[in-house]
């Protein structure tokens, strides 16, 4: 299994729209962080190239949250459409925004069974490692 998945790779299991541009289909996604509190995302050291954030929050915070960070592409979860706005901040920042009707549980599980690695900070990392242990 490769250690990354390609947009249109998402949108195909995830049954995702896409509301960007289409020529950003065959952008690599590494790894994945979800949450809604955007203040979530940027307080965890959150930063991996060619990641994707996993939200339900549907408005032009979680844009200016993805464009901080550097983060590649945003997906919508629970059937949430984006505003105009939002569409155009990502469009306008290169930031590919697909949506599902998935929960965002279900998609970061079925994401993960495809080999998209979830994206932690150091904390959460000894957790990992202390769990793998029992």
């Amino acid at each position: 299994m490769e250690d990354y998945i390609k947009i249109y790779k998402i949108k195909e299991i995830l049954k995702a729209k896409q509301y960007t541009d289409k020529n950003l289909d065959d952008k690599i996604i590494n790894g994945a962080y979800a949450s809604d509190l955007m203040s979530d995302v940027l307080t965890t050291n959150f930063y991996e190239e060619n990641s994707i954030l996993i939200s339900g929050l549907n408005n032009p915070q979680v844009i200016r949250t993805a464009e901080l960070l550097d983060i590649d592409a945003i997906l919508l979860v629970r059937g949430k459409k984006p505003t105009d706005e939002t569409i155009a901040m990502a469009k306008e920042n290169d930031i590919v925004l697909i949506g599902t009707d998935f929960n965002m549980y279900n998609s970061c599980g079925i994401l993960y069974s495809n080999g998209v690695k979830g994206i932690t900070n150091e904390k959460n990392k000894k957790l990992c490692v202390q769990n793998s242990k029992k």
